[in-house]
């Protein structure tokens, strides 16, 4: 067996470290920390979904214009996304790991990024759209450093199946844990600091860095308390990372592609709930507080929902677990359609619907990462931040359609932020959107999960134990390390 071979044998043995003893288990300190990183992203770019829909708008930046930003930067993202995700895969695994110092430098970015987007000076209506719309694609780029590493992250953690779920578990509650705070809490800061006044320029800003601050310490907790403890063959294709090695690793992926489709859905629906929960609130129900309130019982027990999952997909699996919980979700929103409305009646129902949906949105880190090693195995390359990237891209397709549907409604009602009282057309639109959207959004997640992802655990498991001894479909990945020309170093550099 030559050098090459051993090594990379050895180094993909994820159950024996690499004295040979049996791989130790995750603690319970690596999975709560693992889940602070979501958190903190909960308190920077989440924010921005939530929220900047009313911020611009209450600056005078019609709807309809702001759908355009947020879909126009998507086309930037599609370029940027994948330049980030190749430099990050091609970096060299340091003392501090591959991924979590990538990390922790993009969270600072996109916490400064976060405090620039929402503030806005007072310029022209034609210069506060240019500032929007540049500040929103940094906002982009710094989510990609920050988001990719992160989500990569846990792909080295573990293989295990239920370690993973544990890890998703964990990610998700830092989500909604996130989610809960900033529903809850960010109008109410925003009105203290403001003076009663939701629609004083600094108090956003004074917000927004609140929320920022608390983001990157979340990080930091992340970034201190795990480790990137699996040994993967980098040497193959550690060099090559253009748009054909790209679209070599995505688009011969079919349980990532039946992953993006269901998030397609699933984070639209979700991000819908979340934006347009502020208008509900402030014209259909007729008090802004009323958010907090909603948003407190809401994504409170979905926080209670989740803590189910490890133990429900150790029983069933991941697949079944979620696509019962897309169905819940979705059932509930449609009943939310067609029943009188009442204030009671619409918090039951909202609550348990998106309680359901928290289900799949927190198995879906699994499927990640899973998909991640299903890419190793099905090319014999190495490239989490590429997988990671093609579907980060689709959540931020995700995001923009939620804009583009509650913003698209928003504008053809003829909603107006100037208006305390909005025309029956428009609180009848917001209350559709909140109801039909997600019953269908979350069908169509179902079916896509059901009819497209095809990576099953007992599948993965086999996937899992040929990466373990470097084999890949094709054979050994050791077979496929090309040995470097003269005057070069092992990553093909002179």
């Amino acid at each position: 067996m030559s050098t090459h071979e051993t090594t990379a044998v050895a180094d993909a043995k994820e159950g024996e470290n690499s004295t040979g003893a049996p791989r130790k288990a995750l603690t319970k300190r690596e999975i709560v920390s693992y889940g602070f990183g979501d958190f903190g992203n909960g308190f920077m770019f989440d924010l921005g979904q939530y929220y900047l829909l009313q911020f611009w708008t209450g600056e005078g930046i019609g709807a309809a214009i702001v759908t355009a930003i947020m879909a126009g930067t998507k086309i930037f993202d599609a370029f940027m996304d994948p330049i980030a995700a190749g430099w990050i895969d091609s970096r060299k695994v340091g003392k501090r790991g591959k991924f979590r110092p990538v990390m922790l430098n993009g969270a600072v970015a996109l916490a400064i990024v976060t405090i620039i987007t929402f503030t806005m000076p007072q310029f022209s209506l034609e210069g506060k759209i240019a500032w929007a719309l540049i500040g929103y694609m940094l906002w982009g780029v710094a989510y990609a450093f920050t988001n990719n590493p992160y989500q990569s992250l846990a792909s080295v953690i573990t293989r295990n199946v239920e370690e993973r779920a544990a890890l998703a578990t964990s990610r998700q509650a830092g989500s909604l844990g996130a989610q809960w705070i900033t529903g809850f809490a960010f109008i109410p800061l925003l009105l203290w600091v403001g003076g009663g006044n939701s629609s004083d320029p600094f108090a956003w800003v004074v917000a927004s860095l609140i929320m920022a601050a608390v983001g990157v310490g979340a990080f930091v907790v992340c970034y201190r308390g795990t480790k990137e403890r699996v040994k993967v063959i980098r040497e193959v294709g550690y060099q090559k990372n253009s748009l054909k090695d790209y679209a070599k690793v995505v688009f011969t992926n079919r349980p990532l592609g039946g992953l993006i489709l269901m998030t397609l859905f699933t984070i639209s629906a979700m991000n819908v709930y979340n934006s347009m929960m502020v208008f509900y609130a402030k014209y259909n129900l007729g008090n802004l507080l009323l958010a907090s309130v909603i948003n407190l019982i809401m994504i409170g027990s979905s926080i209670i929902t989740i803590l189910f999952i490890p133990k429900l997909v150790k029983r069933f699996n991941k697949k079944k677990v979620a696509i019962v919980g897309l169905l819940i979700g979705g059932g509930a929103a449609f009943l939310n359609g067609i029943l009188p409305t009442s204030f009671w009646g619409f918090v039951v129902l909202v609550t348990i619907s998106y309680a359901g949906l928290a289900v799949p949105n927190g198995v879906t880190w699994a499927f990640v990462a899973d998909t991640m090693d299903f890419a190793e195995w099905n090319t014999g390359v190495r490239k989490e931040t590429i997988v990671s990237a093609a579907f980060n891209f689709s959540r931020k397709i995700a995001q923009t359609l939620a804009v583009v549907v509650g913003g698209g409604v928003l504008a053809l009602t003829g909603y107006a932020a100037s208006k305390t009282v909005q025309s029956p057309e428009t609180l009848d639109g917001i209350k559709a959107v909140m109801c039909w959207y997600p019953a269908l959004a979350l069908g169509l997640a179902a079916i896509a999960l059901l009819f497209v992802y095809n990576l099953s655990d007992k599948k993965y498991n086999k996937i899992a134990a040929d990466l373990d001894n470097g084999l890949w479909k094709g054979g050994r990945i050791a077979d496929l390390i090309q040995t470097p020309a003269p005057g070069t170093g092992s990553n093909g550099k002179q």
